[in-house]
């Protein structure tokens, strides 16, 4: 079993920056993909982000582009997720999840572990 905890989450300006945390415990991570959901209020989760085992690989939702880079350090079987230029439209509880696949794709069903999630909150 993989536990994911996420931190960094907090109340920020429109234009200002945070890091997202994720730390795995239980198993390393170091083999599976790693990806970032977003769920804002009355919305289905998103995808944002996603990164594959080795880091070599980045992929990200269009609305993020430009803004959100996802990097890991395997090492500290940690994943980030900095947050640049942020809007009010980024406002979302940000979770984090772990795909044994190694396939780092949008689709949320091909993630096996889901963090509890944290708040990100965006105010114009």
């Amino acid at each position: 079993q993989v536990q994911l905890v996420e931190s960094g989450g907090g109340l920020v300006q429109a234009g200002g920056s945070l890091r997202l945390s994720c730390a795995a415990s239980g198993r390393t991570v170091s083999s599976y993909a790693m990806g970032w959901f977003r769920q804002a209020p009355g919305k289905e989760r998103e995808f944002v982000a996603a990164i594959t085992w080795s880091g070599r690989s980045t992929y990200y939702a269009d609305s993020v582009k430009g803004r959100f880079t996802i990097s890991r350090d395997n090492a500290k079987n940690t994943v980030y997720l900095q947050m640049n230029s942020l809007k009010p439209e980024d406002t979302a509880v940000y979770y984090c999840a772990a795909d044994s696949f190694g396939l780092a794709v949008p689709e949320e069903k091909e993630y096996d572990y889901w963090g509890q999630g944290t708040q990100v909150t965006v105010s114009s």
